[in-house]
């Protein structure tokens, strides 16, 4: 089935500049257009839509991705390169996933000491009870 820019945008979520903008710097490479030169996506492309658009949240750049799709139509060919890409790209979002489960840790210590604040009226006795101060430290360092 062959979809225009506009229902595309309206089916992934994505401005219509960014689709131009992706199609511009290669990032969609299989798009067709038509006699008149409308571009006519397909599922296949909005699919790639969704990778570009997974591989962009974990922090790639469009450079990386772009890299990505050169491998891709290159063959078989690239396939290590392409698994070392991801691999690669695994291992950032598993040091990412650590530092937010840090963060989460300290910001439910955060909820559960105001929490306690607000049942007692006090910030300062709560602060002071032992779990909370054992907690913080070893959250906060201090």
């Amino acid at each position: 089935m062959g979809y225009s820019i506009g229902q595309v945008a309206k089916k992934t979520g994505l401005g219509v500049h960014t689709l131009r903008y992706y199609e511009k710097e290669g990032l969609l490479p299989f798009v067709r257009k038509s006699g008149s030169g409308l571009r006519i996506y397909s599922d296949s492309d909005i699919g790639w839509l969704g990778m570009i658009e997974c591989l962009k949240g974990t922090g790639m750049t469009l450079k990386g991705i772009k890299q990505y799709i050169d491998w891709y139509i290159e063959g078989d060919s690239t396939l290590e390169q392409r698994l070392e890409m991801f691999k690669r790209q695994k291992v950032k979002l598993e040091e990412q996933l650590a530092e937010l489960q840090k963060n989460m840790a300290k910001i439910d210590y955060k909820i559960s000491l105001y929490t306690e604040a607000v049942k007692v009226g006090s910030l300062d006795k709560v602060s002071a009870a032992p779990q909370f101060s054992k907690l913080r430290e070893s959250l906060f360092g201090n």
